[in-house]
């Protein structure tokens, strides 16, 4: 109960909701002080067959524009028994048998939704990954081709338009049986019919190697000292005309950073986490070693070491 001012009683009385028929009533004389008004609270009310459920679900998911009917369908579910099994089984047969345009695409929606959550993505890049799945299936029929290949192919060309890019390597992954050959032929596939819708070239954002970085220097555990001093080397090795990739040169600038800092990692883990070879990693390394001193910041590291290092 609450206070409000009723004009009959002409003070300040204790007031009565009626939820049955939105009525707000003075508790002293009966008199109705608003009516039919809308209760605008949370309705914890439970939707289950099951009364062992209590799960205070009151709709389904929200409206999804990428699907003919937003996804607003309704899915005859089969019953737990009872009288009405047999005719719910059979509406469910019927129902499954009929045309639902959107049943390939709810799939591939889920399969994509999948990948992200393996991967840790944002919803942001996996709704971006619907969007370029529907614009292809809409303008290209994709029967015949790999399916896996072009669902993990939007979701690489989503990290890149959203500046939160994943190798291959880590696309594929995710993906059971699909190669980083059959990735990358889905990738160009699809970069190739959207250009053509667009009529001009499709924006993909530009690499860098502080793209990886940061990542991979989490998963290896190290120092926050050693996170800054290796995002600032990888800043300064962008202004140096190192022909490597930008994830080799991450790589290698963690290999050069962890050797002169007090918590060594084998190179063998660096390898893992980065999933670049031992061998690239080392390449990269030398191509980077004239430019010790100029990468590596002066308080992170001293002259000597560097030196050292480099010998």
């Amino acid at each position: 109960m609450e206070d409000s001012y009723c004009p009959d009683c002409k003070r300040l009385t204790e007031i009565v909701f009626d939820h049955s028929a939105g009525d707000t009533i003075c508790s002293e004389c009966g008199l109705i002080l608003e009516a039919h008004s809308v209760d605008e609270t949370s309705e914890w009310r439970t939707f289950s067959n099951e009364s062992s459920d209590h799960d205070p679900n009151r709709v389904g998911g929200p409206l999804n524009p990428l699907l003919a009917d937003g996804g607003l369908s309704t899915t005859i579910s089969k019953t737990n028994g009872g009288s009405n099994e047999l005719l719910s089984c059979s509406l469910g047969k019927w129902q499954s048998r009929g045309a639902n345009p959107d049943r390939n695409r709810i799939q591939a929606f889920k399969s994509i939704a999948a990948m992200a959550d393996r991967l840790g993505l944002v919803t942001t890049i996996k709704d971006r990954a619907n969007e370029i799945y529907k614009k292809v299936e809409d303008q290209k029929p994709l029967k015949g081709r790999n399916q896996d290949a072009i669902l993990a192919a939007c979701l690489y060309i989503a990290c890149r338009q959203e500046n939160k890019a994943r190798t291959v390597k880590e696309i594929c992954s995710v993906v059971n049986g699909t190669t980083k050959k059959e990735i990358g032929r889905a990738k160009e596939f699809i970069v190739k019919h959207l250009e053509v819708e667009m009529g001009h070239s499709m924006e993909m954002g530009t690499i860098h190697a502080a793209d990886y970085l940061r990542r991979f220097c989490s998963n290896l555990g190290m120092t926050n000292q050693a996170v800054k001093a290796a995002h600032e080397a990888v800043q300064k090795s962008e202004e140096l005309d190192i022909r490597r990739s930008p994830i080799s040169i991450a790589a290698a600038v963690i290999y050069i950073i962890i050797q002169l800092s007090d918590d060594k990692k084998p190179l063998k883990d660096i390898s893992v986490v980065t999933q670049v070879a031992e061998g690239t990693i080392k390449n990269s390394y030398k191509d980077l070693s004239p430019h010790l001193s100029q990468i590596i910041p002066s308080w992170f590291a001293k002259e000597e070491d560097i030196k050292n290092l480099h010998s």
